[in-house]
């Protein structure tokens, strides 16, 4: 007799194949190539094969002054960087520690700052086939604190909030961007409902920094990639990420993030 499957299991599914590796309970997924290249070169991250490798990149720690860690991306929407999640779960994390960019959608809130999202409004095709059975999935509380007091150490205060979570950038309409921003939410991206639903859904802890990088709140789109700011910030929240990480594991703060220089 042909045993079927529970509706909640899928037929492929994420594994650790017998030559993957075993990356240990931290895994850092960073969303934009240029922020994961800065973090390679800060902890002399060596590259890793594992199955897979043709989608994004994944990588260990190779300074000794820094605990056991994986870096994974680039990564671009919510389906490849559920893809890479799970795979990071197989292989073993279960704390995973999320580097990306949003735009503003509040006027308080400007190119260059730090968002703590703790939950996010879905409009992306993953999270509805992780059914969830205790409401809407929050980021873990204790890695927000952590990277929360991190950021604070740096003389920055993150703004802790909602985001809107869409994949059709060109269809952030003036109709939703109004809607969300009256609502309170603080920005918009891509990957962030998602990764949220499945952290709640795989039992793992989540907890993520977003750097602004463009502003919508007042329906013109002001770009701020090339700002001298924000290529700072995208900078700080690296190196606060990994002091937060840090704190996680081992309870010191021994990586060298430096407080940026204020006027």
């Amino acid at each position: 007799m042909t045993q079927i499957e529970p509706p909640d299991n899928g037929v492929i599914r994420p594994v650790k194949g017998k030559s993957d590796p075993a990356i240990g309970p931290d895994a850092v997924m960073v969303m934009v190539a240029s922020d994961l290249n800065y973090l390679l070169l800060k902890t002399k991250a060596r590259k890793l094969a594992f199955t897979g490798a043709g989608l994004y990149g994944l990588y260990q720690t190779g300074d000794p002054s820094l605990p056991k860690m994986s870096i994974a991306g680039p990564f671009m929407g919510a389906p490849q960087a559920v893809m890479g999640m799970e795979k990071l779960i197989a292989l073993g994390a279960d704390r995973i520690w999320v580097l990306g960019w949003c735009g503003s959608l509040q006027p308080d809130v400007r190119i260059g700052e730090v968002i703590l999202p703790v939950r996010a409004v879905s409009e992306e095709g993953v999270s509805a086939h992780y059914p969830l059975t205790d409401g809407a999935p929050e980021s873990d509380a204790k890695l927000t604190q952590l990277l929360e007091r991190a950021l604070e150490e740096q003389g920055i205060g993150g703004k802790k909030g909602m985001v809107w979570t869409t994949d059709a950038i060109y269809r952030e309409t003036p109709h939703k961007i109004r809607d969300y921003g009256a609502r309170g939410l603080l920005g918009v991206e891509m990957e962030m409902s998602a990764l949220l639903t499945v952290s709640a859904f795989r039992g793992v802890a989540l907890a993520a920094l977003l750097v602004v990088s463009d502003e919508i709140f007042d329906l013109k789109w002001r770009p701020g990639f090339s700002s001298p700011l924000f290529k700072r910030r995208t900078r700080l929240a690296g190196d606060v990420m990994i002091r937060a990480l840090q704190s996680a594991r081992t309870g010191g703060t021994p990586f060298d993030a430096q407080p940026e220089n204020r006027p």
